[in-house]
């Protein structure tokens, strides 16, 4: 199960979407997430699901990768799905002891579904196909109004990128931590969930000390190159948007635009 989350990993691409300045991705997720919540019939859902094949159809992530990060939450999904199945009211089309399914349940459900299965897919595309360091200059940039009011935008922003980039090791640490207890004989698999749980303490305190000790390292890296924040700071590469950027947006206003023409079909 932890082999299946891969947020925070990034793929090394030449695409067009790779290529993308990172402001221009953080502006076209929103834009998709603001999309998603929008939808209210089938052919917005249709639309949107065929945007999203296309955009990892021209990014070249692996289909693969993008169903390995839905199994982690697939749990989620489906207890999600069944709430909205049993308990919607309308027409009722099969009546099992006190649970019955109605017809707008099945459609709610399905939906909402297809809303959370986008959303993931979508929104991990951003870390999959942008660098750790890209990510935290387009974060700085965005919220760079915000410093005439004294707020730390390049601190939040370091704070959030190096978190995202933490998650595949933690989750790596946690990998070899459990292997090495199943080999002292612990057993992870068989019990009830009281059982369970109990077993994974073993985990915790070595993951914590882990995650502690490494936190303590980077930030003794950190000031051993003389960081002190954002401020004076300067960068190697400046962001610079290009014509595909600004084409880029535009799809993403057309998007919009269609998706709200969608909700008026069936």
């Amino acid at each position: 199960m932890l082999r299946d989350i891969t947020l925070g990993q990034f793929f090394p691409g030449n695409t067009i979407i790779h290529r993308l300045d990172p402001r221009t991705k953080l502006a076209l997720t929103l834009v998709y997430i603001v999309a998603l919540f929008m939808l209210k019939s089938w052919s917005g859902y249709a639309l949107m699901a065929a945007l999203l094949c296309a955009v990892v159809f021209v990014s070249k992530i692996s289909v693969r990768t993008l169903l390995r990060s839905l199994r982690a939450i697939a749990v989620v999904i489906l207890i999600t799905a069944l709430l909205n199945v049993f308990l919607t009211s309308g027409t009722v089309i099969l009546k099992v002891w006190i649970l019955k399914i109605t017809r707008e349940g099945l459609e709610i459900a399905g939906k909402m579904a297809l809303r959370l299965i986008m959303l993931i897919c979508g929104t991990f595309l951003l870390t999959y196909t942008t660098s750790p360091l890209a990510l935290t200059d387009g974060l700085e940039s965005v919220m760079s109004p915000l410093k005439k009011i004294r707020f730390p935008a390049h601190e939040l922003a370091m704070m959030m990128s190096i978190a995202l980039r933490f998650i595949p090791t933690l989750l790596e640490e946690t990998d070899k931590i459990i292997s090495a207890q199943k080999s002292r004989g612990a057993d992870f698999e068989t019990g009830g969930i009281l059982k369970r749980a109990r077993a994974m303490l073993p985990i915790l305190v070595p993951l914590f000390i882990s995650a502690f000790r490494r936190a303590e390292e980077l930030a003794e890296a950190m000031e051993s190159r003389c960081y002190h924040g954002g401020e004076g700071r300067t960068r190697m590469k400046l962001l610079r948007m290009a014509a595909r950027d600004g084409l880029a947006l535009i799809l993403g206003g057309l998007t919009i635009a269609a998706v709200v023409f969608a909700n008026k079909l069936p």
